[in-house]
Parts: C-alpha cells; sequence; structure tokens
C-alpha cells in the first residue's frame, strides 16, 4: 500500500509558476508514476510521468512548460509548472503504479486509466487572466 499526498496548489496570475509536490508514504523506486489534471468541465489529462528508468514523457499540451521530477529517495514526486494558462486551472493528482515495466510514453496513455494502482485525493491550481 503506497498513500499519496499532494500539495503546494494555489492560485496565480497567468504567467506565472508553481511547484507541486507529491509525497509518498514509502520509496517509488520500481513505480511508474505521474501527474493528471481533472476539471469539471473536461475529462482526465494525463500531464507528465516517469518511468522506473528515470525517462520521462509529457503531454504536448504542457511541453516546455511543465517539468516532472523525483528526490533521489523516490519519496517525493515534484511537478514544476511555469507559465501558467488560465486553461491550467483543475485538481492535479499524482499516481503511482508499482513493478511497472511501462515506458514513460505508455505510461502517459495509461496514468488516467485504472491500470495506475494509487492515486492522490489532488490539489487545486487556479489561473487567473
Amino acid at each position: 500500500q503506497v498513500k499519496l499526498v499532494e500539495s503546494g496548489g494555489g492560485s496565480v496570475q497567468a504567467g506565472g509558476s508553481l511547484r507541486l509536490s507529491c509525497s509518498a508514504s514509502k520509496s517509488l523506486r520500481t513505480y511508474c508514476v505521474g501527474w493528471f489534471r481533472q476539471s469539471p468541465q473536461k475529462e482526465r489529462e494525463a500531464l507528465a510521468t516517469i518511468d522506473s528508468t528515470g525517462d520521462t514523457s509529457y503531454a504536448d499540451s504542457v511541453k516546455g512548460r511543465f517539468t516532472i521530477s523525483q528526490d533521489n529517495g523516490k519519496t517525493t514526486l515534484y511537478l514544476d509548472m511555469s507559465n501558467l494558462k488560465p486553461e491550467d486551472t483543475a485538481m492535479y493528482r499524482c499516481a503511482a503504479q508499482p513493478a511497472c515495466r511501462m515506458t514513460a510514453a505508455q505510461a502517459l496513455r495509461d496514468i488516467t486509466r485504472d491500470y495506475f494502482g494509487y492515486w492522490g485525493e489532488g490539489t487545486q491550481v487556479t489561473v487567473s487572466s
């Protein structure tokens, strides 16, 4: 069992930056991990993933603006977001899947599906124009 807790959300103006954190109850060394977001008006959207080898993959909508990373102990996942836009407003959630052999690109396709076994509750990001 793994518990994931997100933090770092808030309200920012367009063009601003935020760093989201996802704290895990144990090391996620062999896991695929990632971030996705959801809002009442849109379907869940995969944002970025890291596979068990450390490779990353990003959705086109955030490539160049968002950066996913982990601490050395693999207990905290980060999402650095810059040049935020009003359309980035959403609940941001992290997810993890143990014993993961997917590539980061495959994980990006699957993170919003039931394949990822552990999800956090989310942290709200609101971007005003």
